[in-house]
């Protein structure tokens, strides 16, 4: 590098002017769209891995699910310790990637919902796992509507006129009458069952149920009824559901819901995945349960996470890959990644450019 003249202080120029080590072949440069020449929406999406910053990570998280779609039993080599109906090209290549998704409540609320039910009518995941709102919400949706509204509005005067708000969504108080007496009735019925037979509700066996009885196509769970899609709830009673079972403990005692049955099914449907991935939308429950099972297995394969939470609190909700693979709920050197973005801006791309991409492009 040449030394500036001119009077220039030598420290100065040394400080501001200091020589680069040579970029490595491997360097990627920073390149956003371009708009000046047409392009599909694959190659819009495709762009996002080069912008930088959380549309970079995004990008990363577009290859990181499509590569648990892509993988097959087929793609390892044969153990010496194979099951005998496993040891064939055919047989191993039938053999997928199990996917879990978790999403928190308030996305079965938003439009994301009809994203979840595509993934679940496609049986593009193997479960699901979420909060009693993001169980309640779909039924109480085939019922009446969830409206646009804002996040500014009146809580005194929402509460005096009957409606609900979700950030700026609202839900007429009418919706939760509707879904009382859509429920009650269902409760009984399997409350005779259960003194009939014996039969023990899981929390995902409870909502597998519903998804029959609710028989809408309109229903993310009606679809993973028909799929046979298990669909986890640990905190099943902490919403409208708690609200329609603490009723119900009063007119006609005695149903029973063990959660012990369905902690033991999630974890056995993880320590038996040959592969794993994990696809997370929001914090807390639904992304600490799944995350937990995939300790039984060593950790996760594949983890893409979806929130706006930090770390600095020392929250499940906000921590990052780094910290679940230190816990042993991601496995060292998997592919990772956590997009910090709500997720109604940026779950639609993801699904637009992996499990959709086939109906988008047509």
């Amino acid at each position: 590098m040449s030394v500036p003249t001119g009077g220039v202080p030598s420290a100065a120029s040394a400080a501001v002017l200091q020589a680069s080590e040579p970029i490595s072949t491997d360097a990627v440069p920073v390149q956003g769209p371009n708009f000046e020449k047409p392009f599909s929406l694959q190659d819009f999406i495709s762009s996002y891995e080069t912008i930088g910053f959380q549309a970079n990570s995004l990008g990363r998280a577009i290859d990181i699910v499509n590569k648990m779609r892509k993988w097959r039993l087929s793609d390892e080599p044969v153990a010496d310790d194979e099951d005998e109906d496993l040891k064939t090209h055919e047989s191993r290549s039938q053999v997928k990637c199990n996917v879990f998704l978790g999403y928190t409540s308030n996305l079965i609320s938003s439009g994301l919902r009809e994203l979840i039910l595509y993934l679940v009518k496609y049986k593009h995941v193997s479960a699901l796992v979420t909060t009693a709102g993001g169980i309640e919400e779909d039924f109480i949706k085939c019922l009446g509507k969830t409206y646009l509204a804002d996040f500014h509005m009146d809580g005194a005067d929402l509460r005096r006129r009957g409606m609900n708000r979700i950030g700026n969504l609202i839900v007429p108080n009418d919706n939760y009458c509707k879904f009382e007496d859509w429920l009650m009735p269902i409760l009984d019925t399997m409350l005779a069952e259960q003194k009939e037979t014996g039969q023990v509700w899981t929390p995902s066996t409870f909502i597998h149920r519903l998804g029959k009885e609710i028989n809408n196509e309109e229903s993310v769970y009606y679809w993973a009824y028909k799929n046979n899609i298990p669909v986890f709830c640990p905190a099943l009673t902490d919403g409208s559901l708690g609200d329609m079972l603490y009723f119900h403990s009063f007119k006609s005692p005695g149903l029973v819901v063990d959660i012990v049955q369905d902690i033991r099914n999630l974890n056995e449907l993880a320590r038996k995945s040959r592969k794993a991935g994990m696809i997370i939308l929001g914090g807390g429950v639904c992304k600490h349960q799944i995350a937990n099972a995939m300790l039984i297995r060593n950790g996760a394969d594949y983890s893409v996470y979806i929130n706006t939470g930090q770390e600095f609190d020392g929250s499940d909700s906000g921590a990052r890959p780094e910290e679940a693979i230190s816990w042993g709920k991601i496995k060292a050197g998997s592919e990772s990644v956590k997009v910090f973005a709500d997720a109604t801006l940026v779950f639609p791309l993801l699904v637009a450019g992996t499990f959709a991409k086939e109906h988008v492009e047509k």
